[in-house]
Protein backbone atom coordinates (compact mmCIF):
# COMPACT_ATOMS: atom_id res chain seq x y z
CA UNK A 1 0.00 0.00 0.00
CA UNK A 2 2.96 2.57 1.19
CA UNK A 3 4.11 2.12 -3.26
CA UNK A 4 0.77 2.80 -4.15
CA UNK A 5 0.23 6.28 -1.89
CA UNK A 6 3.60 6.96 -2.93
CA UNK A 7 2.50 6.29 -6.65
CA UNK A 8 -0.70 8.06 -6.46
CA UNK A 9 1.44 11.59 -5.44
CA UNK A 10 4.11 11.72 -7.50
CA UNK A 11 1.85 11.56 -10.31
CA UNK A 12 -0.20 14.61 -8.56
CA UNK A 13 3.18 16.82 -8.59
CA UNK A 14 3.50 15.67 -12.15
CA UNK A 15 0.18 16.93 -12.77
CA UNK A 16 0.24 20.14 -10.72
CA UNK A 17 3.05 21.49 -13.50
CA UNK A 18 0.55 21.10 -16.32
CA UNK A 19 -2.23 22.27 -14.13
CA UNK A 20 -0.41 25.61 -13.44
CA UNK A 21 0.11 25.84 -16.96
CA UNK A 22 -3.54 25.77 -18.10
CA UNK A 23 -5.21 28.69 -19.58
CA UNK A 24 -7.96 30.03 -17.06
CA UNK A 25 -10.92 29.55 -19.60
CA UNK A 26 -9.30 25.61 -19.70
CA UNK A 27 -10.01 25.39 -15.58
CA UNK A 28 -13.13 27.16 -16.10
CA UNK A 29 -14.18 24.95 -18.84
CA UNK A 30 -13.98 21.91 -16.39
CA UNK A 31 -15.33 23.18 -13.50
CA UNK A 32 -18.83 24.12 -15.78
CA UNK A 33 -18.82 20.95 -17.19
CA UNK A 34 -18.64 18.98 -14.25
CA UNK A 35 -21.55 21.03 -13.00
CA UNK A 36 -23.53 19.24 -15.95
CA UNK A 37 -22.63 16.21 -15.37
CA UNK A 38 -23.46 16.40 -11.67
CA UNK A 39 -26.95 17.35 -13.00
CA UNK A 40 -27.60 14.76 -15.43
CA UNK A 41 -26.30 11.77 -13.03
CA UNK A 42 -28.14 13.49 -9.79
CA UNK A 43 -29.71 9.84 -9.47
CA UNK A 44 -26.91 8.18 -9.94
CA UNK A 45 -24.82 10.35 -6.82
CA UNK A 46 -28.03 10.09 -4.69
CA UNK A 47 -28.59 6.45 -5.36
CA UNK A 48 -24.88 6.25 -4.18
CA UNK A 49 -25.60 8.53 -0.88
CA UNK A 50 -28.63 6.25 0.62
CA UNK A 51 -26.21 3.10 0.36
CA UNK A 52 -24.08 5.32 2.22
CA UNK A 53 -26.61 6.54 4.62
CA UNK A 54 -27.81 3.16 5.13
CA UNK A 55 -24.35 1.35 6.22
CA UNK A 56 -23.75 4.77 8.23
CA UNK A 57 -27.03 4.17 9.89
CA UNK A 58 -26.18 0.50 10.43
CA UNK A 59 -22.94 1.64 12.16
CA UNK A 60 -25.07 3.90 14.47
CA UNK A 61 -23.40 6.74 13.35
CA UNK A 62 -23.73 9.71 15.58
CA UNK A 63 -26.53 12.26 13.99
CA UNK A 64 -24.18 15.32 13.48
CA UNK A 65 -22.22 12.65 11.22
CA UNK A 66 -25.39 11.60 9.28
CA UNK A 67 -26.47 15.40 8.75
CA UNK A 68 -23.19 16.01 7.37
CA UNK A 69 -23.16 12.63 5.77
CA UNK A 70 -26.97 13.07 3.58
CA UNK A 71 -27.03 14.53 -0.06
CA UNK A 72 -30.01 15.87 -1.24
CA UNK A 73 -31.09 17.86 -4.50
CA UNK A 74 -30.90 20.97 -2.44
CA UNK A 75 -27.56 20.40 -1.62
CA UNK A 76 -26.55 19.21 -5.46
CA UNK A 77 -27.86 22.75 -6.66
CA UNK A 78 -25.97 24.19 -4.12
CA UNK A 79 -22.76 22.34 -5.16
CA UNK A 80 -23.27 23.09 -8.77
CA UNK A 81 -24.04 26.64 -8.09
CA UNK A 82 -20.75 26.80 -6.38
CA UNK A 83 -19.43 25.17 -8.77
CA UNK A 84 -20.10 28.15 -11.59
CA UNK A 85 -19.60 30.69 -9.11
CA UNK A 86 -15.84 29.70 -9.16
CA UNK A 87 -15.77 29.53 -12.74
CA UNK A 88 -17.26 33.36 -12.81
CA UNK A 89 -14.24 34.05 -10.34
CA UNK A 90 -11.29 35.80 -11.73
CA UNK A 91 -8.53 33.85 -11.80
CA UNK A 92 -6.17 34.02 -9.75
CA UNK A 93 -2.70 32.86 -11.09
CA UNK A 94 -0.60 35.48 -12.58
CA UNK A 95 -2.36 38.21 -10.72
CA UNK A 96 0.27 40.74 -9.80
CA UNK A 97 -0.45 42.01 -6.16
CA UNK A 98 2.25 44.84 -5.40
CA UNK A 99 4.17 46.23 -8.73
CA UNK A 100 7.20 49.13 -7.81
CA UNK A 101 10.75 50.42 -9.34
CA UNK A 102 13.05 50.40 -6.79
CA UNK A 103 16.41 51.50 -6.09
CA UNK A 104 18.18 49.77 -8.24
CA UNK A 105 15.87 50.19 -11.19
CA UNK A 106 14.76 46.62 -10.80
CA UNK A 107 10.74 46.08 -11.59
CA UNK A 108 9.80 44.33 -8.34
CA UNK A 109 6.15 42.07 -8.93
CA UNK A 110 4.40 40.20 -6.20
CA UNK A 111 2.26 37.24 -8.58
CA UNK A 112 0.27 35.24 -7.13
CA UNK A 113 1.17 31.81 -8.01
CA UNK A 114 -0.20 27.30 -7.34
CA UNK A 115 0.61 26.45 -4.28
CA UNK A 116 1.26 23.03 -6.40
CA UNK A 117 -0.25 19.53 -4.58
CA UNK A 118 -2.95 19.97 -2.24
CA UNK A 119 -3.77 17.23 0.16
CA UNK A 120 -7.69 17.08 1.90
CA UNK A 121 -8.07 14.80 4.28
CA UNK A 122 -11.45 14.86 5.58
CA UNK A 123 -14.66 13.11 7.44
CA UNK A 124 -18.36 12.87 6.34
CA UNK A 125 -18.70 15.44 3.91
CA UNK A 126 -18.98 13.69 0.51
CA UNK A 127 -19.38 17.95 -0.76
CA UNK A 128 -16.01 18.76 0.70
CA UNK A 129 -14.91 16.46 -2.58
CA UNK A 130 -16.35 19.16 -5.30
CA UNK A 131 -16.02 21.89 -3.46
CA UNK A 132 -11.97 21.32 -2.62
CA UNK A 133 -11.55 20.36 -6.16
CA UNK A 134 -12.86 23.07 -7.66
CA UNK A 135 -10.73 25.76 -5.44
CA UNK A 136 -7.60 23.69 -6.24
CA UNK A 137 -7.94 23.14 -9.93
CA UNK A 138 -9.27 26.92 -10.08
CA UNK A 139 -5.77 28.38 -8.43
CA UNK A 140 -3.52 25.98 -10.50
CA UNK A 141 -2.99 22.97 -7.92
CA UNK A 142 -3.17 19.33 -8.16
CA UNK A 143 -5.41 17.35 -5.22
CA UNK A 144 -5.13 14.25 -3.25
CA UNK A 145 -8.59 13.64 -1.49
CA UNK A 146 -8.74 11.42 1.31
CA UNK A 147 -12.64 11.10 2.25
CA UNK A 148 -14.36 9.42 5.36
CA UNK A 149 -15.34 5.47 4.59
CA UNK A 150 -18.76 6.87 5.68
CA UNK A 151 -18.78 8.85 2.27
CA UNK A 152 -16.84 6.33 0.12
CA UNK A 153 -19.59 5.29 -2.54
CA UNK A 154 -20.63 8.96 -2.94
CA UNK A 155 -17.02 10.22 -2.86
CA UNK A 156 -16.00 7.86 -6.03
CA UNK A 157 -19.11 8.95 -7.54
CA UNK A 158 -18.19 12.14 -7.41
CA UNK A 159 -14.55 11.64 -7.99
CA UNK A 160 -15.46 9.82 -11.43
CA UNK A 161 -17.21 12.61 -12.76
CA UNK A 162 -13.96 15.21 -11.79
CA UNK A 163 -11.98 12.68 -13.57
CA UNK A 164 -14.20 12.70 -16.62
CA UNK A 165 -14.39 16.64 -16.86
CA UNK A 166 -10.80 16.69 -16.32
CA UNK A 167 -10.91 14.10 -19.42
CA UNK A 168 -13.00 16.03 -21.98
CA UNK A 169 -11.18 19.20 -21.45
CA UNK A 170 -7.42 17.40 -22.00
CA UNK A 171 -6.49 18.54 -18.60
CA UNK A 172 -4.50 15.89 -17.01
CA UNK A 173 -6.74 13.44 -14.85
CA UNK A 174 -4.35 13.11 -12.12
CA UNK A 175 -4.56 16.47 -11.58
CA UNK A 176 -7.40 14.66 -8.84
CA UNK A 177 -7.17 11.81 -7.24
CA UNK A 178 -9.22 10.27 -4.41
CA UNK A 179 -7.35 8.22 -2.18
CA UNK A 180 -10.09 5.36 -1.01
CA UNK A 181 -8.14 3.08 1.36
CA UNK A 182 -8.93 3.66 5.40
CA UNK A 183 -5.60 2.02 6.23
CA UNK A 184 -4.32 4.60 9.01
CA UNK A 185 -0.62 3.88 8.31
CA UNK A 186 -1.27 4.59 4.69
CA UNK A 187 -2.43 7.71 5.94
CA UNK A 188 0.57 8.50 8.03
CA UNK A 189 2.79 7.55 5.34
CA UNK A 190 0.74 10.26 3.30
CA UNK A 191 1.24 12.89 5.45
CA UNK A 192 5.38 12.58 5.56
CA UNK A 193 5.58 12.75 1.07
CA UNK A 194 6.76 16.42 1.42
CA UNK A 195 8.89 16.24 -1.91
CA UNK A 196 5.18 15.66 -3.34
CA UNK A 197 2.71 17.54 -1.79
CA UNK A 198 3.17 21.12 -0.67
CA UNK A 199 -0.07 21.53 2.11
CA UNK A 200 -1.96 19.36 3.93
CA UNK A 201 -5.76 20.23 4.96
CA UNK A 202 -7.67 18.57 7.48
CA UNK A 203 -11.35 18.89 7.72
CA UNK A 204 -13.70 16.87 9.79
CA UNK A 205 -13.92 15.96 14.28
CA UNK A 206 -11.29 17.51 16.20
CA UNK A 207 -10.20 13.86 16.44
CA UNK A 208 -8.89 13.53 12.93
CA UNK A 209 -7.45 17.28 13.00
CA UNK A 210 -5.28 15.89 15.52
CA UNK A 211 -4.33 12.80 13.96
CA UNK A 212 -3.02 14.99 11.30
CA UNK A 213 -1.04 17.57 13.12
CA UNK A 214 1.01 15.15 14.96
CA UNK A 215 1.70 12.96 12.56
CA UNK A 216 2.01 15.50 9.73
CA UNK A 217 5.55 16.30 8.20
CA UNK A 218 4.33 19.04 5.90
CA UNK A 219 2.87 22.59 6.53
CA UNK A 220 -0.59 21.88 8.01
CA UNK A 221 -3.86 24.50 7.98
CA UNK A 222 -6.38 23.29 10.69
CA UNK A 223 -8.47 24.45 13.15
CA UNK A 224 -9.59 21.71 15.92
CA UNK A 225 -13.01 23.06 16.50
CA UNK A 226 -15.41 25.08 15.86
CA UNK A 227 -16.40 27.50 19.58
CA UNK A 228 -18.88 30.58 18.22
CA UNK A 229 -20.36 33.05 20.62
CA UNK A 230 -22.66 35.49 19.92
CA UNK A 231 -22.61 38.23 22.67
CA UNK A 232 -26.03 40.18 23.22
CA UNK A 233 -24.96 43.59 23.87
CA UNK A 234 -27.00 45.65 26.49
CA UNK A 235 -27.66 48.33 23.25
CA UNK A 236 -28.36 45.08 21.24
CA UNK A 237 -32.23 45.06 19.24
CA UNK A 238 -33.54 41.94 21.17
CA UNK A 239 -35.77 40.52 18.27
CA UNK A 240 -32.29 40.98 16.14
CA UNK A 241 -30.57 39.02 18.59
CA UNK A 242 -33.00 36.42 19.29
CA UNK A 243 -33.37 35.23 14.96
CA UNK A 244 -29.09 35.38 15.31
CA UNK A 245 -28.85 33.27 18.37
CA UNK A 246 -31.93 30.88 17.71
CA UNK A 247 -30.75 30.26 13.97
CA UNK A 248 -27.22 29.92 14.50
CA UNK A 249 -28.16 27.00 16.88
CA UNK A 250 -30.92 25.35 15.29
CA UNK A 251 -30.79 26.05 11.63
CA UNK A 252 -27.57 23.49 10.78
CA UNK A 253 -26.18 22.46 14.60
CA UNK A 254 -23.47 20.11 13.08
CA UNK A 255 -21.66 22.76 11.63
CA UNK A 256 -18.31 24.45 12.65
CA UNK A 257 -19.88 28.00 12.12
CA UNK A 258 -23.10 27.33 14.36
CA UNK A 259 -23.89 29.09 17.98
CA UNK A 260 -22.26 27.08 20.45
CA UNK A 261 -22.42 29.87 23.18
CA UNK A 262 -24.61 32.78 23.81
CA UNK A 263 -22.97 35.73 26.20
CA UNK A 264 -26.14 37.73 27.41
CA UNK A 265 -25.29 41.25 28.92
CA UNK A 266 -27.02 41.92 32.45
CA UNK A 267 -28.92 44.84 31.28
CA UNK A 268 -30.67 42.94 28.81
CA UNK A 269 -30.95 39.63 30.52
CA UNK A 270 -34.46 39.84 32.34
CA UNK A 271 -35.88 41.25 28.86
CA UNK A 272 -33.69 38.57 26.48
CA UNK A 273 -33.71 35.58 28.64
CA UNK A 274 -37.41 34.35 29.06
CA UNK A 275 -37.84 35.29 25.41
CA UNK A 276 -34.80 32.85 24.45
CA UNK A 277 -35.69 30.21 26.58
CA UNK A 278 -39.18 30.11 25.23
CA UNK A 279 -38.22 29.97 21.77
CA UNK A 280 -35.18 27.25 22.31
CA UNK A 281 -38.10 24.75 24.02
CA UNK A 282 -39.94 25.81 20.27
CA UNK A 283 -36.49 24.59 18.29
CA UNK A 284 -35.76 21.61 20.77
CA UNK A 285 -32.73 22.95 21.55
CA UNK A 286 -31.41 22.56 25.86
CA UNK A 287 -29.91 24.97 27.06
CA UNK A 288 -26.69 24.54 29.35
CA UNK A 289 -26.87 28.00 31.28
CA UNK A 290 -25.16 29.57 34.21
CA UNK A 291 -27.18 30.59 37.59
CA UNK A 292 -28.74 33.50 36.51
CA UNK A 293 -29.68 31.67 33.31
CA UNK A 294 -31.72 28.73 35.59
CA UNK A 295 -33.46 31.34 37.48
CA UNK A 296 -34.92 33.13 34.28
CA UNK A 297 -35.83 29.43 33.57
CA UNK A 298 -38.24 28.78 36.56
CA UNK A 299 -37.42 25.55 36.03
CA UNK A 300 -37.73 24.85 32.72
CA UNK A 301 -37.02 20.94 31.67
CA UNK A 302 -34.93 21.95 28.97
CA UNK A 303 -32.44 24.43 30.80
CA UNK A 304 -29.75 22.82 32.28
CA UNK A 305 -27.08 23.62 34.83
CA UNK A 306 -23.93 24.10 32.70
CA UNK A 307 -20.50 22.39 33.73
CA UNK A 308 -17.47 23.96 33.29
CA UNK A 309 -16.81 21.25 30.25
CA UNK A 310 -19.69 23.30 28.58
CA UNK A 311 -17.68 26.82 28.21
CA UNK A 312 -15.25 26.29 25.34
CA UNK A 313 -17.72 23.13 23.50
CA UNK A 314 -18.38 22.29 20.75
CA UNK A 315 -21.68 20.61 20.90
CA UNK A 316 -22.65 19.89 17.25
CA UNK A 317 -25.98 19.74 18.51
CA UNK A 318 -29.19 21.14 19.87
CA UNK A 319 -27.37 22.07 22.84
CA UNK A 320 -26.54 25.88 23.68
CA UNK A 321 -23.96 26.92 26.05
CA UNK A 322 -25.79 30.20 28.14
CA UNK A 323 -24.34 32.93 30.36
CA UNK A 324 -25.03 36.31 31.81
CA UNK A 325 -22.31 38.42 31.52
CA UNK A 326 -21.60 41.66 33.78
CA UNK A 327 -20.67 43.79 30.81
CA UNK A 328 -18.50 44.32 27.53
CA UNK A 329 -15.18 43.87 29.37
CA UNK A 330 -16.69 40.29 31.00
CA UNK A 331 -17.79 39.11 27.41
CA UNK A 332 -14.17 39.40 26.21
CA UNK A 333 -12.74 37.68 29.26
CA UNK A 334 -15.18 34.54 28.96
CA UNK A 335 -14.25 34.70 24.45
CA UNK A 336 -10.78 35.18 25.29
CA UNK A 337 -10.58 32.16 27.93
CA UNK A 338 -12.63 29.63 25.53
CA UNK A 339 -12.60 31.01 21.94
CA UNK A 340 -11.32 28.19 19.66
CA UNK A 341 -10.36 31.48 17.64
CA UNK A 342 -13.17 30.34 14.43
CA UNK A 343 -15.95 33.02 14.67
CA UNK A 344 -17.67 35.34 17.22
CA UNK A 345 -20.35 37.63 16.64
CA UNK A 346 -22.01 40.72 18.60
CA UNK A 347 -25.31 42.23 18.41
CA UNK A 348 -25.53 46.02 19.09
CA UNK A 349 -26.81 49.51 18.10
CA UNK A 350 -24.06 50.85 19.32
CA UNK A 351 -21.14 51.63 16.84
CA UNK A 352 -18.39 51.98 19.20
CA UNK A 353 -18.88 48.89 21.03
CA UNK A 354 -19.14 47.26 17.70
CA UNK A 355 -15.77 48.57 16.54
CA UNK A 356 -14.00 47.71 19.51
CA UNK A 357 -15.69 44.27 19.66
CA UNK A 358 -13.79 43.75 16.25
CA UNK A 359 -10.99 45.36 17.39
CA UNK A 360 -9.83 43.14 20.48
CA UNK A 361 -11.68 39.59 19.24
CA UNK A 362 -9.43 38.07 17.05
CA UNK A 363 -10.87 35.52 15.82
CA UNK A 364 -10.92 34.33 12.00
CA UNK A 365 -13.94 36.31 11.17
CA UNK A 366 -15.81 38.57 13.59
CA UNK A 367 -19.53 39.51 12.63
CA UNK A 368 -22.03 42.29 13.94
CA UNK A 369 -25.41 42.11 13.88
CA UNK A 370 -25.39 38.87 11.86
CA UNK A 371 -25.41 35.23 12.64
CA UNK A 372 -22.39 33.23 13.06
CA UNK A 373 -23.43 30.77 10.17
CA UNK A 374 -21.97 33.63 7.75
CA UNK A 375 -18.35 32.17 7.98
CA UNK A 376 -18.98 30.62 5.11
CA UNK A 377 -16.84 30.48 1.57
CA UNK A 378 -19.86 30.47 -0.36
CA UNK A 379 -21.81 33.39 2.15
CA UNK A 380 -18.57 35.17 1.67
CA UNK A 381 -18.22 35.41 -1.58
CA UNK A 382 -15.32 32.83 -2.50
CA UNK A 383 -17.62 30.37 -4.05
CA UNK A 384 -16.80 27.64 -2.10
CA UNK A 385 -13.93 27.29 0.44
CA UNK A 386 -11.57 24.34 0.97
CA UNK A 387 -11.82 24.87 5.21
CA UNK A 388 -11.76 27.28 7.32
CA UNK A 389 -8.66 28.03 8.85
CA UNK A 390 -7.83 29.27 12.71
CA UNK A 391 -4.04 29.05 11.69
CA UNK A 392 -2.30 32.62 12.00
CA UNK A 393 -0.24 32.10 8.71
CA UNK A 394 -1.05 33.04 5.51
CA UNK A 395 -4.49 31.71 5.47
CA UNK A 396 -6.74 32.61 8.00
CA UNK A 397 -10.77 31.79 7.79
CA UNK A 398 -12.54 30.36 5.31
CA UNK A 399 -9.63 29.21 2.30
CA UNK A 400 -11.11 30.35 -1.12
CA UNK A 401 -9.03 31.08 -4.26
CA UNK A 402 -6.17 33.22 -2.43
CA UNK A 403 -6.06 30.72 0.42
CA UNK A 404 -5.14 28.10 -2.51
CA UNK A 405 -2.07 30.27 -4.00
CA UNK A 406 1.39 31.96 -2.39
CA UNK A 407 2.43 35.26 -3.77
CA UNK A 408 5.81 35.11 -4.71
CA UNK A 409 8.45 37.80 -6.65
CA UNK A 410 8.94 38.09 -9.97
CA UNK A 411 11.82 41.05 -10.78
CA UNK A 412 12.80 42.65 -13.75
CA UNK A 413 16.39 44.07 -14.53
CA UNK A 414 18.14 45.56 -17.12
CA UNK A 415 21.67 43.66 -16.05
CA UNK A 416 21.39 44.86 -12.78
CA UNK A 417 23.67 42.82 -10.42
CA UNK A 418 25.41 43.80 -7.18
Amino acid sequence: MTARIEEIARAARRASALVGDLSGATRDAVLLDLAERIRTREADILAANAQDMDAARAARLDAPKLRRLALTPDSLGQMRAGLCQVAALPDPVGRVTRSETVASGLRVEKVRSPLGVIAMIYEARPGVTVDAFALCFKAGNACLLKGGREADRSNRVLAGLIRESLAAAGAPEDAMSAITSSDRDELRRMLTLSAEIDLVIPRGGEALIRFVHEHARIPTIQHFKGVCHVFVDEAADLDKALEIVATGKAGAPATCNATECVLVHRAVADAFLPRLIERAARDGVTIRGDGRVLAAAAGASHVEPAGEGDWGAEFLDLVLAARVVDGFEDALAHIHAYTSDHTEAIVTEDAATAEAFCRRVRSSCVLVNASTRFNDGFQLGLGAEIGISTSRIHAYGPMGLEGVTIERFVVRGEGQVR
